[in-house]
């Protein structure tokens, strides 16, 4: 069985005149361990769609299960990372990444442990007494990653993690939270607009029609060598060939 079945998803906004269909009948499994990506053209429902498999948001009709079970009684599993990291500037990286910990009254020995281990695999211990205002954009982008896995996650949300980065970030932050979320064992589902992004860092890819969004194409991204990073990739011929056809399934919207 699948740890995610997204069944007959369909989204419909009311005024009083009229109804507006963002998602029509939406259906894809994820597996344990996936990273999956979300392509679509802009505004076609990639972020509503993962706000519904994510929980924040009710679907008009369809269902979303983990591990079987509706996905609102899991929440507990759920971590969300969103386009800005949140961060509080005005306190520590220590406190940044254990406020989830502390509002569920979580923080005991063993979980600090955990935290302090993360902090450590990830190069940011020297860094736990500075603010955030402090450090470059990736690193904070690691640092909120980090406070994501300290509740312990079983599966990740990513809404467009690294547009707010520059170029040169990007790349860089992309290999770093890749080899996180494979280190720590987590499924992980992103959307993103960026096809580069998509190839570089997924095992599969669903590519959504324009509004009302179906699935369009579902794409099984492998690699020859399994063991190169997201920056690798893009050297690979694979990269191109599969650059070259998600391009194709995207600019049909442009015809």
């Amino acid at each position: 069985m699948a740890l995610l079945e997204i069944k007959n998803i369909r989204m419909c906004y009311h005024s009083l005149k009229t109804e507006t269909e963002a998602i029509k009948n939406v259906s894809f499994d994820v597996n344990d361990k996936d990273f999956l990506s979300i392509l679509g053209p802009s505004g076609c429902g990639k972020s509503t769609l993962l706000n519904i498999m994510s929980g924040l948001l009710n679907q008009s009709s369809g269902t979303v299960t983990f591990d079987g079970d509706n996905i609102r009684n899991n929440l507990d599993k759920i971590g969300y990372m969103f386009q800005k990291d949140h961060l509080f500037d005005w306190t520590s990286v220590w406190n940044n990444v254990t406020l989830g910990l502390k509002i569920k009254g979580l923080l005991n020995d063993e979980t600090i442990a955990r935290v302090e281990t993360l902090l450590s695999n990830y190069e940011l211990t020297k860094f736990k007494d500075h603010k955030p205002t402090e450090l470059s954009g990736g690193m904070r982008q690691r640092v909120a990653l980090i406070r994501t896995l300290a509740l312990n996650p079983k599966i990740l949300f990513l809404d467009e993690p690294f547009s707010a980065l520059d170029y040169q970030t990007r790349l860089n932050i992309c290999d770093e939270m890749f080899s996180i979320i494979k280190q720590e064992g987590k499924t992980a589902i992103m959307v993103t607009h960026d096809i580069s992004e998509a190839v570089s860092i997924s095992n599969r890819i669903i590519v959504l029609t324009k509004r009302p969004a179906l699935v369009k194409k579902e794409v099984n991204i492998s690699f020859k060598n399994n063991n190169l990073t997201p920056f690798n990739r893009r050297k690979e011929n694979e990269f191109k060939e599969y650059f070259d056809l998600l391009w194709k399934e995207l600019d049909d919207y442009n015809d």
